[in-house]
This record gives structure tokens, sequence and C-alpha cells, in this order.
């Protein structure tokens, strides 16, 4: 298998270290996706961490040329569904998640079937997430991918609290809270290595894969 990496940030660096050591080649690293030769974009699966402008103004492009695709940005759940027709007409296999550590979504899975149980029991949720100072969007995208779980399970929608402190890499709390108990499922990320290696493990699935998939979807079949 051969890696594009679109976005060379922090993200795309710790990805590139996570290649060298599981000795997948990198073929390219650039901040201009367009401008990669079609030719070798068809032989490579491309890892997408940049903004949710340029996945919009990108994301024809990776579907049309790419023989796979890993969206790691968020901020573009007002246009999924022309994502994912637009993927699903090329037939580019693509896998997206608002995060991609392995241990984040185990806690998707796991908010999911606690809120199964829970609902109609008289549950409240509420949900907090922490992330370093740099971190420009709030609530984070896994915050709301947890509110959307939590809202899809429960039943109820979720007060979400947003918390910018030091260089936290992200940490993400969801309560669920009766008059008789509480109870808490959290996630503390120690780097952001866990997320370049879910991401890694994500373009290694797109091998002989379909169709347009959720990381937490592709987990759960483990």
């Amino acid at each position: 298998m051969k890696v594009v990496i679109s976005g060379y940030g922090r993200m795309g660096h710790m990805i590139e270290k996570v290649l060298c050591e599981r000795g997948i080649e990198l073929a390219l690293a650039t901040e201009d996706v367009c401008s990669v030769d079609p030719a070798l974009a068809g032989e490579c699966v491309c890892i997408d961490f940049t903004t949710p402008e340029a996945f919009r103004a990108n994301y024809r492009f990776l579907a049309e040329h790419f023989k796979a695709v890993v969206v790691g940005t968020t901020g573009w759940n007002d246009i999924a569904g022309e994502v994912i027709s637009c993927f699903e007409a090329c037939g580019t296999p693509m896998i997206y998640s608002s995060n991609f550590s392995i241990g984040v979504n185990a806690v998707f899975l796991a908010v999911e079937k606690v809120g199964e149980i829970l609902a109609g029991c008289g549950y409240s949720a509420h949900i907090s997430e922490t992330h370093h100072i740099h971190k420009l969007d709030a609530p984070s995208g896994t915050a709301k991918t947890l509110g959307q779980i939590v809202t899809g399970s429960l039943g109820v929608e979720p007060v979400i609290e947003s918390f910018r402190e030091g260089e936290v890499p992200g940490i993400h709390v969801t309560e669920f809270v009766s008059g008789a108990d509480r109870i808490t499922v959290g996630h503390e990320a120690f780097s952001r290595e866990g997320f370049a290696q879910g991401a890694v493990a994500a373009a290694l699935m797109t091998e002989g894969l379909s169709g347009v998939h959720t990381f937490k979807d592709l987990i759960s079949k483990k």
C-alpha cells in the first residue's frame, strides 16, 4: 500500500511517523492534494487531515482520482450526503470519523450501548470536552459525535461543555445522570499518536473494501 497525506501539519507529521514505523510507503505529503498526479493518486490511499474549507474544495478530486480515502477532517456534516453520494458514484472507498483513535471509537460504541440500556429510564446526559488552547472549534467534532450518539440511543439531547487548557491533547467525558446514580464513560488522549495510529489502521482497512463507512462501524465488526 502507498499513501498520500493531504494536510501536512502536526497530524500529518505524526501520520508520517506511524507509516515509517509500520514500513508503509509514503508517496507524498502535500498541502495541495489537487496538484497530485492522477496516475499517482490512482495507486494510493489518501489520508486527509486538512480544514473544513480545504476538504469542501478537494473532496471531488479525492473521490475521482484516489484508490481510497480516509477522512479525519471534520466540519462538513452539512454536505455529508453530497460527499457520500460523490464517493459512491465514483466507486471510491471512504472511511471517515471525527476521531480516529481506536480508544475513542470504543468509547463511541460503549456510550451507544449505555444509552440504549438507559433509554426511557429517566436519565439526562452531559458531555464535556477539554483541549489545548490552540484548538479553534468548540465543541470538538468528537463531542458532537458523542452528542449525536447519545441523542440517538438515549432519546435525550445532552448538554455539551467545552474547555481550553494548556496543551491538552483531548479529554472527553460523557455522563448519564438520574436521581439515583451517575454513569461516566470517558477517554483521555496522551498525545496525537493514537489518532495517527487509527488513521493508518483505517487506511489498511480500505484494501478490498467498497462503499463509504464510519470508522466506528468498522471497529464494531472486529
